[in-house]
């Protein structure tokens, strides 16, 4: 688990040295006055667990320590392990700040009562449908699930109105999937919950039978790039970044959206929350904040190519937020929200 550390150097001036040489002459009594009391100029801090994107969490906490001067130290690792990680640890959770990349980790924690309520100046940032409506968690940024697809390989007329008819004969080897993907298992979580687990297993059943089995999006994309499938689901952001990178025209692949609510359009969040065992929850607050703020946000999408949930920063270069058809239902997923029972019905397909 990487630890990344944003300080800035310091030197000893004269001054000091000569402020050291006379405390210590001061005596013991001097001494142990001065170890009960804190330095007041000792540097304030902040722990995240980060189960976002390394470069994204990065950018977002360098912004916010020169902001404030508020150091902050990130931990790396997937979303429901530092969920959990978090849980186990109890009241003695170093953690101040959890940053997921999905939605779920933070209402398991939050049904769990180890969040803390979020200030208003914050939350009033963020729209009521993207935040836990009793404020202890909230969205930051927003994806949505695309089909990237090559036009000298497939038309994008030829393309299906569905996801779920890319499951069929005619796509064998043509579509690449990840089935090892968080985005990918809340899919089938949001399948399972909007249209039943039947008609999901069906569809994985199909993908097993027609599809291409990719490891990493990045690697599916590729594939587009090169012509070796027609097209590939995957969320926007592998794409935009890459745009962005090369250039839109340079690209040789095109985003398809469905474009009618279907399941293939949904949006999910990637959400943060103050953790209830932080020693810091001042600091945590005034993250929580600048996260939300207009400042905050335009650093995210900025690095990350997803949507902002501030409506007071901009998408950049991305398929305006306002133009999306994400299908209803699919944000608050319940009993689903895990993504657990979605991993199982992928592992009983045999894509696990």
């Amino acid at each position: 688990m990487k630890v990344h550390t944003y300080m800035k150097k310091f030197s000893l001036t004269a001054a000091s040295v000569m402020l050291v040489g006379a405390l210590a002459a001061c005596g013991d009594t001097a001494k142990d006055n001065a170890a009960k009391e804190p330095a007041k100029n000792e540097t304030k801090q902040i722990t995240i667990y980060s189960g976002q994107h390394e470069e994204t969490t990065n950018a977002l906490a360098k912004a916010f320590e020169e902001k404030t001067g508020i150091k902050v130290v990130s931990r790396e690792g997937s979303s429901s392990e530092l969920a959990h990680q978090i849980a186990e640890e109890g009241k003695k959770s170093p953690a101040d700040i959890i940053f997921t990349e999905e939605t779920g980790p933070l209402v398991m924690l939050s049904e769990k009562g180890l969040l803390e309520k979020i200030d208003s100046k914050a939350l009033d940032q963020i729209e009521p449908k993207y935040r836990d409506a009793n404020g202890t968690w909230t969205g930051l940024i927003s994806r949505s699930r695309v089909v990237a697809y090559n036009p000298k390989v497939v038309a994008e007329n030829d393309l299906p109105k569905t996801v779920y008819d890319f499951a069929a004969p005619e796509w064998k080897d043509r579509v690449a999937f990840v089935p090892t993907s968080g985005a990918f298992t809340l899919q089938v979580a949001a399948m399972m919950k909007l249209d039943g687990k039947e008609k999901a297993k069906k569809w994985l059943e199909g993908l097993k039978k027609y599809g291409k089995v990719y490891k990493k999006n990045k690697m599916a994309l590729d594939a587009v790039e090169k012509g070796e499938v027609a097209a590939a689901l995957i969320n926007n952001y592998y794409w935009d970044l890459e745009a962005k990178e090369k250039g839109a025209d340079n690209m040789n692949s095109k985003l398809y959206y469905f474009g009618n609510g279907d399941i293939g359009d949904m949006i999910s969040l990637s959400g943060a929350a103050i953790v209830k065992a932080s020693s810091h929850k001042k600091e945590a607050q005034q993250f929580m904040e600048y996260a939300t703020s207009a400042e905050g946000q335009q650093v995210l999408t900025d690095v990350s190519a997803q949507y902002p949930l501030n409506p007071k920063a901009e998408a950049k270069g991305l398929k305006p937020f306002s133009e999306l058809t994400p299908p209803e239902g699919a944000l608050d997923l319940g009993e689903y929200s895990d993504g657990q029972q979605a991993i199982e019905l992928i592992q009983e397909v045999g894509l696990l």
